[in-house]
């Protein structure tokens, strides 16, 4: 007698993936890829009475009214940690699972953090475009060192104590801000109550707290002028942390010695008002970015999802 596979349930796919993650996907689903406002538009018009699981990001998001145009939705997912334009609220109203991808690039944003940090002191992009000129180092000017300096890093989530752990290595000292103490910090990291008493502390300042609208702007003209005209400042969370306009005028003015970010208001877009300073290192949103940790995001759906099929609690609930 003949037997037929059980139907895949139908997932629709937010984010762009490459051709070797959607496979991890497609053995398990059913599977709609619509990276596009359009195509997603067009994917929840044409089947969204079929759709069960959505897989998103904290930038991409999932809106209410698209929720409702899916009445077998069961799991709305972010891929990475942040979920700031996914409506929790609203999945859990209709009684949704939802869930993150916490902790599966945390080491490779660190990483890349320290990266962003040693760039913008060091000022390794204008030392390689001198040397390509045909500059020596006797023609330019000395740069700090990391070691013995002060990193405030505002933020102390999962991301932040490991980039604050791997700051140690270099031998700085931490202080860091979040709305309390967090209780797992080390016993030598300073808290301090507000983003501007951590940066009149720091030498360097590291935005590493969620996105959303109670922390938009919280690095404003005032934080910037508190971090001083030898400061530079580092930005790996979201780009609606940083006032763009406050950071580009006080470079203009000389207000700060630098800056490195790889998320942007106005992304995908790149930050206009910044791309004439040649003191600010800009990467595209890749701080997370690296074959396993993104392997690793998709495995941690699949696997939230396997949970939710054998009525488990999710691996990583919001």
């Amino acid at each position: 007698m003949k037997t037929t596979s059980p139907k895949k349930p139908l997932c629709l796919l937010l984010v762009a993936l490459a051709d070797e993650y959607k496979a991890l996907l497609h053995e398990r689903f059913e599977l709609i890829d619509a990276p596009t406002a359009a195509l997603r538009a067009a994917a929840i018009a044409q089947r969204g009475a079929e759709i069960e699981l959505v897989l998103s990001n904290g930038a991409t998001g999932l809106r209410a009214e698209e929720m409702d145009a899916m009445p077998r939705l069961r799991l709305a997912a972010a891929q990475g940690a942040g979920y700031e334009n996914l409506d929790v609220a609203a999945a859990k109203a209709r009684g949704l699972a939802v869930c993150n991808g916490a902790g599966t690039n945390d080491s490779c944003v660190a990483d890349h953090t320290l990266a962003l940090l040693l760039a913008s002191v060091r000022a390794l992009p204008q030392q390689d475009r001198a040397l390509r000129e045909g500059l020596w180092r006797d023609a330019l000017p000395l740069r700090p060192s990391l070691n013995g300096r002060r990193l405030g890093v505002l933020g102390l989530g999962t991301i932040g104590r490991k980039i604050a752990l791997r700051a140690q290595a270099f031998e700085m000292q931490i202080g860091y801000h979040n709305r309390r103490p967090r209780p797992d910090a080390a016993a030598d990291w300073a808290y301090f109550d507000s983003p501007r008493a951590l940066a009149e502390w720091a030498d360097y300042l590291v935005v590493a707290a969620p996105g959303g609208a109670d922390t938009r702007h919280i690095v404003n003209a005032e934080v910037l002028a508190a971090l001083g005209p030898q400061g530079h400042l580092v930005n790996i969370a979201r780009g609606s942390l940083v006032d763009t306009a406050a950071l580009a005028e006080a470079l203009a003015a000389g207000r700060l010695a630098g800056a490195a970010l790889d998320v942007y208001e106005s992304e995908p877009r790149p930050p206009e008002a910044l791309l004439g300073f040649a003191n600010v290192v800009l990467t595209p949103h890749i701080a997370g970015w690296s074959p396993e940790a993104i392997r690793a995001t998709v495995e941690l759906f699949i696997a939230n999802v396997q949970a939710l099929d054998q009525g488990q609690p999710l691996l990583t609930p919001l």
